[in-house]
């Protein structure tokens, strides 16, 4: 079943989502760079659950709306989205800034959650640990710290990019600032609340992820003793997309 496109007006933002599948629902937030394409895992996913994958506000297509100050209002936002669709038993799943915002949610309310996949978050600070600053990171750079396997590096970096692709980056390089540029890509209030997380929660990080070092994992691990933690080899920033098979296994464990 072919994903389709949808807009949702709610809280004075257009949020644009692409949307596959039956069953239990799934939504999938992504990172700083969205997901401006349908790929191969969501469609996996989309084989076992109702996957959702929206523009975070700020990104893609989706609107940047004047109430987003901060990450606190991302949460808010979707713990409205889900009531307004009527969504129940979500497995959350976020990657990079999309696992921050998912903790930002979780730690509010859980109780339209199943389950809880952070996949690379950002949001913590672990001692000893240095994330890459990705607002000063030229973009080839950045390309080559995403992923481990070098092909799927120069695959990156020979993708064309269109007048409207190039607005988009602007658009998500701009809401990733205004979300994380002080202090530098997390909520020094979040890790004293992580605690009532009270859904199952799984932890994926690539062992060699050049962005968010895996010691971050090692850190959110401490402070959610209960939570799994799966470290993939031979993997980057992107597990999703780089051990895609190996990723949707981990999902579909934690989601049946």
């Amino acid at each position: 079943m072919p994903f389709t496109d949808h807009f949702i007006e709610l809280g004075g933002c257009k949020l644009h989502l692409r949307r596959s599948g039956s069953g239990r629902p799934l939504v999938f937030l992504p990172g700083a760079s969205g997901e401006p394409v349908v790929l191969p895992f969501m469609e996996k996913l989309a084989t076992r659950f109702d996957v959702l994958v929206p523009d975070n506000p700020g990104y893609g297509q989706s609107d940047e709306p004047e109430w987003l100050e901060n990450i606190h209002d991302v949460a808010y936002f979707y713990l409205d989205l889900f009531a307004h669709l009527k969504l129940r038993e979500v497995v959350l799943v976020g990657a990079s800034m999309g696992g921050w915002m998912a903790m930002e949610i979780a730690v509010r309310n859980t109780s339209r959650l199943h389950c809880l996949m952070l996949v690379a978050p950002a949001g913590i600070r672990a001692p000893g640990v240095e994330p890459a600053d990705i607002f000063l990171l030229p973009p080839e750079d950045m390309a080559r710290r995403l992923f481990h396997d070098p092909k799927l590096v120069e695959q990156r970096l020979a993708m064309p990019m269109s007048p409207e692709a190039i607005d988009l980056a602007l658009k998500n390089r701009h809401t990733t600032a205004r979300l994380a540029w002080e202090p530098r890509l997390h909520d020094p209030y979040l890790a004293k609340w992580l605690h009532r997380i009270d859904v199952p929660v799984s932890i994926v990080w690539g062992a060699q992820d050049r962005i968010l070092p895996v010691g971050i994992g090692h850190e959110l691990k401490r402070l959610l003793p209960r939570a799994e933690l799966h470290l993939i080899e031979a993997c980057g920033h992107r597990p999703q997309e780089e051990k895609a098979a190996e990723f949707c296994e981990l999902v579909f464990r934690l989601g049946r």
